[in-house]
């Protein structure tokens, strides 16, 4: 099932796909306490299903050249247009898996539930760092060799059993800081990510978006966090742009 679902999905447009497994990973909702605009208010059930299928989509190359002083309007429409893309190709993988008889739970957008601060039950980026693609950035992206965090991502959930890929558990960012010098939020530590490390002991979401949406409202006069200069300065970035 693994080599044909891969190739449908790369048939479909899709940049890289992965296969998971997920049990013991998930986080617990917590209603209480801080939480973001976005964020749930009252209980909600995602189901838990031991395998997932990550779902890149990159950036085209130079959409993201040019977002060098600030983000530009290509590149917000790029955002929603990748997002659109990564619906389709969820609920595609999720029709295929279904049909083979298992259950399969697509996190699009408007299904990703969100809790706390910028929290879900199973982030795409754990889905794509356990089906071995990349690892977490100092930024809290998502990185990979071949895009650097010049991408989107989504995942299908499932209890089909699917041949999992070897998970990437350490980060190949090394002693770079160029996104963090580069951050116009200060919003990236410096500290190294590890499986271990919570988000929050090394990134913080909540400068990020705070100064993410000003520049997106100076920038575009848009109501959006957007600002890509981790995205744009990171090396491995820079490796797929310059080519």
């Amino acid at each position: 099932m693994n080599q044909e679902l891969k190739q449908l999905l790369l048939d479909k447009g899709a940049s890289m796909a992965g296969f998971a497994r997920l049990e013991g990973l998930y986080s617990k909702i917590e209603l209480e306490g801080a939480g973001s605009e976005d964020s749930m208010i009252e209980p909600f059930d995602i189901p838990q299903y031991p395998y997932g299928v990550s779902i890149v989509l990159s950036y085209n190359r130079d959409i993201i050249k040019n977002i060098k002083d600030q983000p530009t309007m290509d590149y917000y429409n790029a955002y929603h247009e990748l997002n659109a893309k990564l619906d389709e190709l969820a609920i595609i993988c999720a029709e295929y898996i279904k049909k083979r008889g298992y259950n399969a739970y697509p996190q699009t957008v408007s299904a990703t539930k969100e809790f706390g601060v910028f929290r879900t039950v199973m982030p795409h980026k754990t889905v794509a760092v356990m089906a071995g693609l990349g690892w977490i950035g100092k930024s809290a992206l998502f990185i990979t060799q071949e895009y650097g965090s010049a991408v989107r991502l989504t995942s299908v959930l499932t209890d089909a059993p699917l041949d999992y890929n070897k998970s990437i558990i350490y980060s190949k960012c090394g002693s770079c800081m160029l996104c963090v010098e580069a951050c116009p939020g200060k919003a990236i530590s410096g500290r190294t990510w590890s499986p271990e490390l919570d988000r929050d002991d090394f990134f913080d979401a909540i400068a990020c978006r705070k100064k993410a949406r000003e520049i997106a409202a100076n920038a575009l006069n848009k109501e959006i966090t957007l600002c890509g200069k981790c995205i744009e300065v990171c090396p491995y970035t820079k490796s797929y742009t310059l080519v």
